[in-house]
């Protein structure tokens, strides 16, 4: 990786869980591995009134009890890289006495850590001061926009004051090193290659569930639901990236190029297909590992009678040569059976069987797993020991994690931030792949509001709707978990 230049980085909402328990531990992990440069600063914004040592114990209570791995020697040395200031984003002299501070000399990041609705104000503050110069890189948090036409809007006056080379629109999940070993297990290797196609595969899954409840973002999930907090730009990211042409060169508008062309290829989706191929549900009580957990209208700040879908699934098509046919499942849920993220490619069955039919046919399954472990575990078919010819379901296992013993495994943010740094795109997300994501998903919006349709209860702990199953079984086809 090219070397990490003295920088500013300015964190507006510094006092906001994303950025006490996810970007300070992950700027810290990068400090801590030598990847920050010990001239750099870290200048937290927000409203409340503190001193720099009361905001950078704050910061340390707040790691602490996202579970991060402290040493107190490291921390004490990172802590000189922070700072922390006042600022109230519709005051202009703040922004002005923010300007005399940093070093605009040098690279200055924003990372807007704040409620979407301050992107604009923010932006036009920062020009109004010339913050937005030449060395000035922004970097935009999901959700950007509520549909299509706020996504579009914000990026609209956001591209009056910066360049979109400037605009770093983050998804961690491409930060994750397992969705970055996806791309070198489809690009560097020459076994999958030439399956990876209509011809040999029948279906593929993808699935992000989460066994937690929404917590203490009730009042902001309400507002959100599971389709533009997940399904917009994770799953869609990892469709594209599952289904994408091989780029030519790993640069940044190469690959976002090819990305782009997968989500235009997408078949649209209209009122009878929203109908047919999507289902939305909402947890109730149920129990997590046999604990008994509410349901989502009885969390914090969650109205009731919320109509809001904390589950998500639905049938996908490629219009395209290589994927014409063939079914994309995508899945994502909270308060499900387990945390897990994978991507299943299902391969065609055989197309003559000479051994018993009692063989399971659908053994032949490429299964990534991207989190909570790391493996990549291929399922085929062999003979079971004996004097007969029945076959049993067995597999290869490849475990990152043990592969790779003596490796540290870089975070995802921490891998986005020093990126955002260093200037490389590749792994953000470019204006005209989010627009498209926002094009396709905006007919299950509308249609779901002009219908009246509410989410299919299903109880904390299982594996959402039964409709979500039945949606697959109209298709021959089972999620994974129902296989095994």
């Amino acid at each position: 990786m090219s070397k990490v230049h003295n920088f500013d980085l300015v964190l507006f909402g510094g006092t906001g869980d994303l950025v006490t328990r996810k970007l300070i531990p992950a700027l810290y992990s990068a400090h801590f591995h030598g990847n920050l440069p010990n001239n750099s600063r870290i200048i937290a914004l927000g409203r409340k009134s503190m001193s720099r040592e009361e905001y950078c114990q704050y910061a340390l209570d707040k790691a602490k009890l996202a579970n991060v791995d402290i040493d107190s020697k490291q921390w004490e040395k990172f802590s000189k890289l922070l700072d922390y200031k006042t600022l109230d984003a519709g005051n202009l002299a703040d922004f002005k006495a923010l300007k005399s501070y940093i070093d605009t000399e040098i690279t200055n990041i924003f990372y807007l850590s704040t409620a979407p609705n301050l992107f604009k104000i923010i932006c036009e503050n920062l020009a109004k001061v010339d913050l937005n110069h030449d060395k000035s890189r922004l970097v935009l948090e999901k959700p950007l926009g509520h549909d299509l036409k706020t996504a579009t809007d914000i990026n609209d006056f956001v591209a009056t004051y910066f360049k979109e080379e400037q605009i770093f629109r983050i998804d961690h999940y491409l930060g994750k090193e397992s969705v970055q070993n996806l791309m070198a297990i489809r690009f560097g290797n020459t076994l999958f290659e030439a399956l990876w196609r209509r011809q040999w595969i029948s279906s593929i899954q993808i699935t992000i569930a989460e066994n937690l409840g929404v917590g203490t973002r009730g009042d902001f999930y309400n507002d959100t639901g599971a389709l533009r907090d997940m399904l917009q730009n994770h799953l869609l990211q990892l469709l594209c990236i599952v289904a994408m042409e091989p780029p030519f060169a790993l640069d940044a508008d190469t690959v976002r190029n090819e990305k782009l062309k997968v989500l235009q290829s997408l078949k649209p989706l209209h009122e009878d297909s929203v109908v047919n191929d999507v289902v939305s549900g909402q947890y109730k009580s149920g129990t997590d590992n046999g604990i008994p957990v509410g349901g989502y209208q009885e969390e914090d700040n969650v109205p009731e009678h919320s109509s809001t879908e904390t589950f998500v699934s639905l049938k996908a098509e490629i219009q395209n040569w290589r994927w014409s046919g063939v079914p994309f499942y995508l899945r994502t849920g909270k308060r499900l059976s387990h945390q897990v993220a994978e991507i299943v490619i299902q391969f065609k069955d055989i197309p003559c069987k000479i051994f018993p039919l009692s063989a399971n046919n659908f053994a032949n399954r490429l299964i990534i797993r991207l989190q909570p472990e790391e493996t990549v575990q291929l399922y085929f078919l062999a003979k079971r020991p004996g004097d007969t010819n029945d076959l049993q379901p067995v597999y290869l296992d490849l475990d990152f994690s043990k592969m790779f013993t003596n490796e540290r495994r870089t975070g995802g943010y921490e891998r986005l931030l020093l990126d955002v740094i260093r200037g490389k795109l590749t792994l953000f997300v470019r204006r005209d792949e989010q627009e498209a994501a926002w094009k396709w998903v905006e007919p299950i919006l509308t249609t779901w509001k002009k219908l009246h349709i509410t989410p299919k209860l299903y109880s904390a702990g299982t594996w959402g709707p039964t409709t979500s199953s039945t949606l697959l079984a109209r298709d021959g086809v089972s999620w994974h978990e129902e296989l095994e």
